[in-house]
């Protein structure tokens, strides 16, 4: 399903063609992306990201498209990986409540975005680096929207959860009735839970975990 379909779908279904709402379906698509990439974390959105971890310094700041961490490591010169462990950040201002020292990381906390410089936010890692390392960071990132490329992986891939998540939101900007907001939640949970498996099936080895049953 395209962006001129997507559109097109959600004014036949609300049978809705006012100049008001039209200008407002890009608002419902979105709400709706952004609550599918929150529901499910679906493998195709894990991308890895190579910086360096400055000495000294005990942010690192996320990615522009972070969505959500998978996992941290500091890289060493020859090669070899330790994976730092997430905690919260009680956790981290409790044990290093000094910046002053210094080691190689073995924990991060996410730490909320609090400058226009960095909106996205930053790593806290402890202890502070005692030296300059590279880091590799798997994430889950926010992919551009159906609404500006005009195409996207859930609108090729997932086209019912996608419709029926913008047209809750539709819906709800109607004040719609009852019984339809629950029809198109009911369809909306069942796209979501199918969704849904693709996340449990890339955990899986069905060689070794045998194949998964879905009821």
């Amino acid at each position: 399903m395209t962006y001129t379909e997507l559109l097109l779908a959600i004014q036949e279904y609300t049978e809705n063609f006012e100049a008001t709402f039209v200008s407002s379906i890009p608002t419902f698509v979105r709400q709706a992306e952004s609550r599918i990439y929150r529901s499910v974390l679906i493998p195709e959105f894990r991308t890895n990201y190579s910086g360096t971890m400055t000495a000294g310094d005990r942010y690192l700041a996320r990615p522009a498209d972070f969505l959500s961490a998978f996992s941290l490591a500091v890289i060493s010169a020859a090669g070899a990986y330790t994976y730092l462990l997430d905690k919260d950040m009680n956790f981290m201002r409790e044990a290093y409540p000094d910046p002053a020292v210094t080691g190689l990381p073995k924990y991060y906390s996410q730490f909320v975005g609090d400058s226009a410089a960095t909106p996205t936010g930053y790593f806290l890692v402890g202890p502070t680096p005692d030296a300059n390392y590279d880091i590799e960071l798997q994430y889950y990132f926010d992919p551009p929207s159906i609404v500006t490329a005009g195409t996207s992986w859930l609108g090729e891939n997932a086209a019912p959860a996608l419709l029926y998540g913008a047209l809750i939101e539709a819906y709800t900007f109607m004040k719609g009735d009852a019984d339809m907001m629950a029809i198109y939640k009911g369809r909306y949970d069942e796209a979501l839970a199918q969704l849904g498996i693709i996340d449990v099936r890339s955990k899986r080895d069905s060689y070794r975990d045998g194949d998964l049953r879905v009821e």
